[in-house]
């Protein structure tokens, strides 16, 4: 099996999005009342959180490539 690498964002939305999906189908089966407007929030809140957390991962991606990828310096006596 072929390896990928962990990508924090679309964990993140995916679970917003789940949640967004289970209010509506119980509103939907009649265990609750959602209004319309209350997804809004957690979908925004959702990717706000998402484009955080892949922009960090990113960040420590670039660092640790670029740490592993610097030539060093060895100086001779």
């Amino acid at each position: 099996m072929a390896s990928h690498e962990f990508q924090p964002g679309k964990l993140i939305i995916g679970a917003f999005l789940i949640g967004a999906a289970v209010a509506y189908a119980g509103d939907a089966g009649g265990l609750w009342d959602t209004p319309w407007f209350a997804m809004v929030p957690l979908v925004v809140c959702g990717l706000c959180l998402a484009g955080t957390a892949a922009m960090i991962a990113r960040l420590i991606r670039r660092r640790r490539t670029a740490h592993r990828t610097t030539p060093r310096r060895v100086t001779g006596d």
